[in-house]
């Protein structure tokens, strides 16, 4: 049975049950209106309490997630029902998708869900059934050819009465809390399902099965994604072989030990999807990679290959998706990867490539997501990547770029960093094009930059701004708001007083202003501002002066203000901040007495009053000792 919690007194109860006809028997939707205490049997649960964005925050897939069961009505057919599907003849239900429809609880073994034994599709993934255990009585559907309970908060042993399915054609039990697969019911999944063409086990543990017992499933298998199942041990290597697989994922098993790649004799006319992430190799990506001709999806992360990248990838037109971060590639960029036609995601950040970029990247008409970050790229950036239409995040930090930045001529930006580079000029004053950038960094160039309200003002969904270690002036004179910033960093920027449109920001968490030239007394309004979202202020190496700054901050957890001219008490304040982690308030001439709850807070891991002239008694001096790393203290003791 099917309970559904909504605003109504009563409770609607699915019952399937035999009625007979003058001409022949089936099973037809009938719908009580009871109340639970007559009921013994179990149902699952809508919350009535979930939102969207709680479904959309667990799984992509649930973006569009509402309550599906909501919508059946006892006066309408059950077969029209939104996720029920019928046999026409028959008027069996065959068929339930329930995936993402906000239900919550655990499927007990006397729940009227099995009690639907023709049932041949069922789809209960993106809902949430509180870390209970798969039912022995998911068993019982001999019909059953697609199973889908991904994502939905399962845990425990899968249970050996999966093995009972021998039709299944589907099995997704990826992406739940912790299930934990046995050699038992492995062995028996592998005898008995032998009809099996996708199965996805993603998250599983799989830790005790033996990696080459892979080889015995079927060689019909077009799906096999066991993406950190934590497998361990040898895998022959010809299970990337396999003749009709489409799908392979073995991502992120650290253990997992393949070998090498096949250097010859690999190809295959079906292969779409190859995730390998995280399975080190320490070899040469071989040239055989370019005979996977119909390879959509290639990840190759942290696979620690080293040598020049196979220009052989070029051959692979149809790949959208390429990520070769984090291994030991040297060389050149092959020029052969900027012209991939149907390229969106480009990954190679995190390597040793030592080159320009090419001079023409207009190929890219599809690319969206550009990162090559901490690498040895160097020269000037070419004016073809400011056109490519599509691009979303470009990440070209930690590199030896030099020149100016030009005018960009899209605006379909929404991530930008160029830090860490050699860039000089001005900030180009295209930018204030980016509507939809939620990320600029320009951090430790050599630019200079006038915050300026027609280059920044438009930037109303700006997230984070970091343009530390540059030449930044600001224009006070003008104000303007960016209401969606939560990190801003203009550390090393030579400026002299607090931007004033920092007023407004009541969403900010984090704030760098340090080593700087900001004189005088700290203004009030910086008190208010993200008073109950800032975590992070940073005012050190300042010239600061006059009483410490009244703080209203009450989610503060880090704060530096160390290396400036602050006179009089540490106010009592401090002690709202009741999440305070780290506090440097060394080398000022802050005078009085240590507030207790400094002293005795079990939260504070480090505390630094160095050169300062602070009192403290000897019970509080003793209870100093309490914390879990104290610096030292200049204290005048009474």
């Amino acid at each position: 049975m099917y309970k559904l919690q909504s605003h109504h007194a009563c409770i609607t109860w699915i019952f399937i049950h035999k009625v007979k006809s003058k001409n022949h028997r089936f099973l037809v939707c009938e719908i009580y209106i009871s109340t639970v205490q007559k009921k013994k049997t179990h149902s699952l649960s809508l919350d009535s309490s979930a939102s969207p964005s709680y479904h959309r925050s667990r799984i992509q897939m649930c973006d569009n997630s509402y309550p599906k069961t909501a919508s059946w009505k006892e006066d309408k057919d059950c077969c029209t029902w939104d996720g029920v599907v019928c046999d026409q003849t028959t008027r069996h239900v065959i068929g339930l998708d329930l995936s993402c429809s906000w239900l919550r609880g655990p499927i007990h073994s006397n729940s009227t869900l099995f009690f639907l034994p023709h049932l041949r599709t069922l789809n209960l993934a993106g809902n949430c059934f509180n870390d209970s255990l798969i039912s022995l009585e998911f068993g019982k559907f001999k019909s059953l050819t697609h199973l889908n309970l991904s994502y939905s908060c399962f845990s425990g042993k899968i249970p050996y009465e999966i093995s009972h399915l021998s039709s299944l054609v589907s099995l997704d039990l990826s992406f739940s809390d912790g299930l934990l697969i046995k050699t038992p019911v492995w062995k028996r999944v592998i005898h008995n399902l032998t009809q099996l063409r996708e199965l996805l086990l993603d998250e599983s543990d799989m830790s005790s099965i033996r990696p080459n017992s892979l080889m015995n499933l079927s060689s019909s298998l077009t799906t096999l994604s066991l993406n950190y199942c934590k497998l361990r041990g040898k895998l022959e290597n010809s299970i990337l072989c396999l003749p009709s697989i489409q799908t392979l994922d073995l991502g992120f098993n650290f253990n997992l030990n393949l070998g090498s790649l096949p250097k010859s004799n690999w190809s295959s006319s079906y292969l779409k999807f190859l995730d390998l992430s995280s399975i080190s190799f320490l070899e040469k990506l071989p040239d055989s990679i370019g005979n996977l001709k119909s390879l959509k999806h290639l990840d190759l992360y942290n696979c620690s290959f080293t040598g020049s990248i196979s220009t052989s990838l070029g051959n692979l037109t149809k790949l959208t998706y390429l990520a070769l971060s984090s291994n030991n590639f040297s060389g050149l960029l092959p020029l052969s990867l900027f012209n991939l036609p149907n390229l969106s995601s480009l990954y190679l950040d995190n390597n040793q490539l030592v080159s320009p970029l090419p001079n023409h990247v207009s190929g890219l008409l599809s690319l969206k997501d550009l990162y090559l970050s901490s690498n040895f790229l160097n020269g000037t950036l070419p004016s073809s990547l400011f056109n490519l239409p599509s691009l979303v995040k470009l990440y070209l930090d930690g590199n030896q770029f030099i020149g100016e930045i030009g005018e960009f001529k899209s605006n379909s930006l929404e991530h930008l960093d160029l830090g860490y580079n050699k860039l000089q000029g001005s900030i180009p004053r295209s930018i204030s094009r980016f509507v939809n950038l939620t990320y600029l960094s320009l951090s430790s160039n050599n630019l200079i930059s006038m915050l300026e309200l027609d280059m920044f003002s438009k930037l109303k969904n700006l997230n984070h701004l970091d343009l530390s270690s540059n030449l930044v002036s600001i224009n006070n004179n003008v104000t303007y708001t960016l209401p969606k910033l939560s990190s801003l960093n203009l550390s090393s920027c030579n400026i002299h007083e607090f931007p004033i449109f920092l007023r407004m920001a009541t969403t900010l968490q984090f704030l760098d202003l340090s080593k700087n030239r900001i004189y005088g007394q700290v203004p009030k309004w910086l008190g208010d501002m993200g008073r109950d979202s800032l975590y992070f202020l940073d005012l050190h190496d300042n010239l600061l002066q006059g009483p410490f700054p009244t703080l209203n901050f009450l989610s503060l957890v880090f704060l530096f203000v160390s290396n400036n001219k602050l006179t009089g008490e540490i106010p009592s304040l401090i002690c709202n901040a009741r999440s305070l982690y780290v506090l440097d308030l060394s080398h000022n001439n802050l005078s009085g007495v240590v507030p207790k709850c400094l002293i005795h807070s079990n939260v504070l891991s480090v505390l630094d009053l160095r050169m300062n002239r602070l009192h403290a008694n000897k019970i509080e001096t003793t209870s100093l000792k309490k914390l879990y790393n104290i610096c030292k203290m200049t204290v005048w003791r009474e």
